[in-house]
């Protein structure tokens, strides 16, 4: 993972968990590092920020706890090239992370997306609270057919049960929120392939903390 790399593993390591963990800007990390006898420039910082989370994102779902059978799934905005799109997450009952997705439109296909990645990770939830969102509505209703058509077992599943109800959905929209804290400082970012690295660390970083 850090082979032929100038620095330490330990140093890239700091780098990049402070940069995700904390409202550092990169130049806040290039003096604190310089302070221990370190040089390395923060454009070097945030290549490796880029680089290195979603493999380490990765690596943490091989030994993150599995969720519970009931979800609440919601949208918030993130902020490109001066621009909205939007960050589809998922928590469960117990406030774990399910899962995320970077969209750069909000439809009816992207919220698709989100959910067949939150199946096939997962598997099958019993109950998904939502808002009055009419497309997470019919991407829930799509997906479970899908699942359904293609489950092999002789078994007959039983449908998800949807409820719809913005008081319900408080949960998540608090935990939006330490996602937002660490974006805001950021500034904007430039590229969608940053966005979606970044958020990768961001939210990895949400999840240990949530133990």
């Amino acid at each position: 993972m850090f082979k032929g790399r100038q620095f330490d593993r330990s140093v890239i390591l700091l780098c990049v968990r402070w940069y995700l963990a904390y409202n550092l800007s990169l130049q806040n990390l290039e003096e604190m590092v310089a302070e221990r006898g370190i040089s390395v420039g923060h454009a070097t910082i945030h290549r490796w920020v880029i680089r290195y989370s979603p493999e380490l994102l990765e690596r943490f779902h091989r030994r993150k706890r599995a969720v519970s059978r009931k979800w609440h799934v919601d949208k918030t905005y993130i902020k490109v090239r001066g621009r909205w799109m939007y960050l589809y997450r998922a928590i469960d009952s117990n406030g774990d992370t399910v899962e995320f997705w970077f969209s750069e439109r909000r439809n009816l296909a992207a919220a698709k997306r989100f959910m067949r990645k939150a199946l096939k990770r997962h598997g099958r939830p019993e109950r998904v609270v939502i808002d009055g969102s009419q497309s997470n509505r019919e991407a829930i209703l799509s997906c479970d057919a899908e699942s359904r058509l293609q489950d092999g077992s002789r078994c007959p599943l039983i449908p998800i049960r949807i409820r719809q109800s913005q008081f319900l959905n408080n949960r998540i929209e608090q935990d939006h929120r330490a996602v937002k804290r660490r974006v805001r400082p950021m500034m904007g970012f430039k590229s969608t392939n940053s966005v979606r690295a970044v958020l990768a660390g961001i939210e990895m970083v949400h999840m240990m903390r949530k133990g």
